[in-house]
């Protein structure tokens, strides 16, 4: 009996998500290679957290007045009654651990994880996209903003993007930020009626918002508000020209921007984002993050410094396939071994092959010489490795090169490894 609409939509990827295949995964897996290699080589460490926390972790972290929580987040009671939420961030989940646990201060933590929100999917934006970020907790000193932006840049570098900006601002801290509210509210409450109905709704509650708003009646009534920069405490002022002067030294251009307040109410004091030149404009930010000094006493813990950030993988895959920044395709298998004398050369040679750091594979159910050349040339390895009955007997391996021109030879058996190897350091060299 045929399936109906409804059950072959349920059998389907759900809306706002999509399936990662290789070799496209290779790409994904590249990019957080790169990633993990370069901040474990300034000292952060992996954390795992889990994919749902209970609801407070985010209410209480994000803020209840917001889109995330308000609109996007998936909150459900589980079967013993709790109310748990699907993380639909990472900072959050890491400060919970970091409240739970204790680790010694400073930490410094990076994660890879999924992130679920409800939005509306289109271009660059899904339902469950994956984030990379870092961490550290404990450490109050701007030059530590300074490291956090740098490892930030220095990925995208690495990744071989160019197209990219980097915007900069300061959010002040609890000493200055109130009264610059204060100010901003009288400024907006002006001009209530020419922001936007989300904005107009929900002024009183964090006028700040208005700041980031990207719909065009908001842009124009905040055109000439006060900036926070004009206010910003004294310990502020110096906290974030100590940020402009570390990165200015480190070769980090930025475009100050007041209105930089970011999405979440946890952050204080450094603010920023990057975004990418080589893909369409309202899908282009990288990622960024900033400065949360009141995070983990807000979920519970001891007061404690925190600055980090967030990037969004596939947004990256985007601008690295737009500027043509990471290879398409994954590195090419050394051998193929076609074994038509019984399979167990195929198992053996394929296992020390493996085990010396060569991409190695085989064909399997007894295939005949044809089908496995076939099987070999598809794989795209660099050569093919055949054992047939006369090999065998002989203790010998055929090696026929399949990308390029050169004559096939009989290698010794014992010799097959440390020939591959040999070759692989030639192609380096070349």
């Amino acid at each position: 009996m045929a399936q109906s609409t409804d059950d072959q939509q349920a059998l389907r990827a759900p809306t706002g998500t999509h399936d990662i295949l290789w070799p496209d995964s290779w790409r994904f897996e590249a990019v957080a290679d790169r990633f993990r290699a370069l901040v474990e080589s300034a000292g952060y460490g992996l954390v795992q957290s889990p994919v749902f926390e209970y609801t407070a972790v985010f209410r209480k972290g994000i803020g209840e007045d917001n889109d995330v929580v308000g609109r996007e987040m998936y909150e459900f009671v589980d079967r013993d009654g709790k109310m748990l939420a699907l993380r639909p961030e990472g900072t959050a989940s890491v400060v919970r651990a970091y409240v739970q646990h204790r680790p010694p201060l400073p930490w410094k933590a990076w994660y890879l994880a999924p992130l679920l929100r409800h939005e509306r999917p289109q271009a660059a934006r899904y339902r469950q996209h994956h984030q990379v970020g870092i961490e550290a907790l404990g450490v109050a000193d701007a030059d530590l903003d300074v490291e956090v932006i740098w490892l930030a840049n220095t990925f995208f570098s690495t990744l071989g993007l160019r197209d990219y900006s980097l915007r900069l601002g300061s959010m002040g801290d609890a000493a200055c930020r109130p009264d610059y509210i204060a100010l901003l509210l009288t400024y907006l409450d002006a001009r209530r009626d020419e922001l936007c109905p989300d904005h107009q709704a929900r002024l009183a509650t964090n006028p700040m918002r208005v700041l980031d708003c990207k719909r065009p009646e908001c842009r124009a009534a905040t055109e000439g508000v006060p900036r926070l920069f004009d206010h910003l405490c004294k310990p502020c002022r110096a906290h974030f020209a100590r940020v402009q002067e570390g990165i200015g030294a480190l070769g980090i251009a930025a475009t100050l921007d007041h209105r930089l307040v970011r999405g979440f109410d946890y952050y204080t004091r450094t603010t920023f984002e990057f975004a990418s030149g080589a893909i369409d404009a309202a899908q282009n930010a990288l990622g960024g993050g900033g400065r949360y000094d009141g995070l983990v006493e807000i979920l519970g813990g001891d007061p404690t410094p925190g600055v980090g950030f967030g990037i969004g993988v596939e947004r990256v895959l985007i601008a690295c396939e737009a500027e043509s920044a990471l290879p398409t395709a994954p590195p090419a298998l050394d051998a193929f071994v076609v074994d038509v004398a019984g399979g167990d050369a195929a198992r053996d040679l394929t296992a020390a092959l493996r085990l010396a750091g060569l991409r190695a594979d085989r064909a399997f159910d007894a295939r005949s010489m044809k089908a496995q050349m076939k099987l070999a040339d598809r794989s795209g390895a660099a050569v093919a490795l055949i054992v047939g009955p006369k090999e065998i007997a002989q203790g010998t391996v055929l090696v026929r090169p399949l990308r390029a021109e050169a004559t096939q030879r009989a290698v010794a058996r014992e010799n097959v490894v440390a020939t591959l190897l040999a070759a692989r350091v030639g192609e380096a060299d070349a």
